[in-house]
């Protein structure tokens, strides 16, 4: 009886420890997932032309910085905005506008992360706007 007993606890405890181990490598695989995962708009934006490393990399630049407003996340709001600027001929940026706002602070967070941006001199001023999706 002893053997049976001490039988069954040596294989319940080998299962939890596998199955510890198994969720453990589901979460980092996950996690991997969701950070390599930033939304791209399906259309080029031309602005991206002129940040380093185009336009992968100056979304995630945005999706980096971007914080999700506790307001937006309370009431679940979702939606892209979509933000309009003037890129100088040195390569600042001046009039920033949100054009687009999804509501519940979202149009701000877009409009803060869209200033920190910086981009390469196109020689002369380009009128651009791009679109930021807020998704839960």
């Amino acid at each position: 009886m002893r053997t049976g007993i001490s039988f069954l606890f040596l294989l319940f405890a080998m299962l939890a420890v596998t199955a510890a181990n198994a969720q453990n490598t589901g979460k980092a695989t996950a996690q991997a997932a969701t950070e390599d995962k930033v939304w791209i708009p399906g259309k080029a934006v031309p602005v991206a032309e002129y940040y380093e490393g185009g336009q992968e990399a100056m979304y995630q630049a945005i999706y980096k910085e971007l914080q999700y407003p506790m307001l937006a996340k309370r009431n679940r709001v979702q939606g892209d905005c979509i933000i309009s600027f003037t890129l100088n001929p040195d390569g600042s940026t001046t009039n920033f506008k949100v054009l687009r706002n999804a509501g519940a602070g979202t149009g701000e967070e877009a409009l803060r992360v869209a200033k920190l941006l910086k981009f390469k001199a196109p020689g002369y001023g380009v009128d651009a706007s791009i679109p930021i999706m807020f998704k839960l």
